[in-house]
């Protein structure tokens, strides 16, 4: 049988092994991919440190996932040999049922599983998908500055556009990251007035140039005062891992204003009083299910919009993921399967 080389995790905590296996059938609705790119993102975690409730191993990690399709299984329409595919982070939903039309697919009972958790992901030369997890990849698009966009963009395209705002609302992007810098590109393109809140002014340049309006120091002075100032955030879109960080802008809310939290962290306190003054309130999100991905893409390539990326070969995977757990990344990591 022909052969595939994965990056595999043996237990939680091991380093990624490369192993060498045979080369998957797809079963009925599945396709089998040969993967050209696969992003490198924080949510790995869950699989290569054992975060993740009832972890299974051997696991491939990966699902910020870019290839081509190479061959189909049974029962399967609408797809081809040489279709170029994505896969994010969910392994197979409906993408249309009631759940995932309101963004809340983590509690339909036709969500089968997680790429790259609960079944292998991208850090391979090839994997198996169920087909309701695959995404259309426009032709044009670069496969290393898509990968990102089946998780770290989808995130946040999709947080952005349910959290409430109309065109020419102040939303504040908290955090200038991974996820970050590209919701920053998001909110100026969907026509709001963009304000991105960052520790320091080191990136302030570069975050002004993909299209924040207003920039925010959140170590010189009060950044929900700042927030007030221009009117108070319809939208404030936390894409930090900081507790702290989320409740110092809360207050920074304007009237009917939602906070939108795509970064996970522990529990922090909120003023009800202020919050009912206001009507405003805190909601989280999640990432999105395949629709949401091509929707994603599409907005993207209608207004050039791209990760900034550190790319590392394939034989290199554990110290791209070393790289990105650093935190030092500028901004997204990607590994490329082949030069």
């Amino acid at each position: 049988m022909a052969k595939m080389i994965a990056m595999v995790v043996t237990k939680g905590g091991a380093k990624l092994q490369r192993v060498e296996r045979d080369v998957p059938q797809p079963g009925p609705k599945e396709l089998l991919i040969r993967i050209q790119a696969c992003g490198v993102c924080h949510s790995d975690t869950f699989t290569v440190e054992g975060l993740w409730p009832g972890m299974v191993y051997p696991r491939v990690p990966g699902h910020e996932v870019i290839g081509v399709v190479e061959a189909i299984g049974g029962h399967v329409e609408g797809w081809k040999p040489g279709d170029r595919v994505g896969v994010g982070w969910f392994g197979g939903s409906c993408g249309h049922c009631r759940y995932c039309r309101r963004g809340e697919a983590f509690a339909c009972e036709n969500v089968q599983a997680v790429t790259g958790v609960t079944r292998d992901g991208g850090y391979a030369t090839h994997m198996v998908a169920d087909v309701s997890a695959v995404a259309h990849i426009p032709d044009d698009m670069d496969d290393v500055e898509s990968a990102p966009l089946l998780c770290a963009g989808v995130t946040t395209f999709n947080a952005l556009r349910h959290g409430g705002a109309r065109t020419g609302d102040v939303v504040a992007i908290l955090g200038v990251g991974g996820l970050g810098h590209l919701a920053v590109q998001f909110a100026a393109r969907q026509g709001y007035r963009t304000v991105a809140v960052n520790r320091g002014r080191d990136k302030e340049k570069m975050i002004r140039s993909l299209g924040a309006h207003d920039y925010i120091d959140s170590t010189d002075g009060d950044p929900a005062e700042a927030l007030r100032k221009l009117g108070g955030a319809r939208v404030i879109l936390a894409t930090v891992t900081n507790a702290e960080a989320m409740q110092s802008v809360m207050g920074g809310l304007g009237p009917n204003g939602t906070m939108m939290i795509i970064g996970a962290v522990q529990a922090f306190p909120i003023n009800p009083i202020e919050m009912i003054g206001k009507s405003s309130a805190v909601r989280g999100w999640y990432s999105g299910v395949a629709t949401d991905s091509e929707d994603t893409l599409r907005f993207c390539q209608l207004h050039h919009i791209s990760p900034m990326n550190e790319i590392y070969p394939f034989a290199e995977a554990q110290a791209a993921y070393d790289r990105m757990v650093s935190g030092k990344a500028r901004f997204r990591v990607v590994l490329k399967m082949s030069s």
